[in-house]
């Protein structure tokens, strides 16, 4: 989980298999005062891959300089380059983003969401939540 401002827009691109893929990369940010009294800082650069559904979201909303939330696994690949060198590219594939900021926004401190895991849409303002209709689902009712 990180928490950083956008360094750069999203790079949505689609795999030959038919995949939406977003590259992006978040900085985060470490203050600290020194032993000496001095003010010290250093930002961390972290690369960030989305998926699917979530990289079509991260390439509409994600705009340089927001500030966003990041949830997900690291994941280190390696590959050889032209001079047959080994390199190496820690990733964050993300699950779960929310954009902390959103240009155009009702009020500043409103938030998106998007998640890997997605929920059924909030049905129309006119009928009652299905929390509020239907009973609770017991855990040893569900099938897998």
């Amino acid at each position: 989980m990180i928490i950083g401002n956008m360094t750069r827009d999203p790079e949505v691109k689609t795999t030959p298999s038919g995949q939406t893929v977003a590259n992006f990369s978040v900085a985060t940010n470490l203050v600290w005062t020194d032993q000496s009294g001095q003010k010290q800082e250093k930002a961390e650069f972290h690369n960030i891959v989305a998926w699917r559904k979530l990289a079509d979201i991260c390439g509409q909303y994600l705009k340089k300089g927001g500030k966003v939330y990041v949830e997900g696994r690291l994941q280190t690949r390696s590959w050889d380059d032209q001079t047959g060198n080994k390199k190496y590219r820690t990733e964050i594939i993300a699950d779960n983003v929310i954009m902390l900021d959103r240009a155009g926004a009702s009020r500043p401190d409103s938030r998106t969401e998007a998640t890997n895991n997605y929920a059924q849409p909030e049905p129309p303002h006119n009928e009652p939540a299905a929390a509020e209709t239907e009973e609770e689902i017991n855990v040893d009712d569900i099938p897998f």
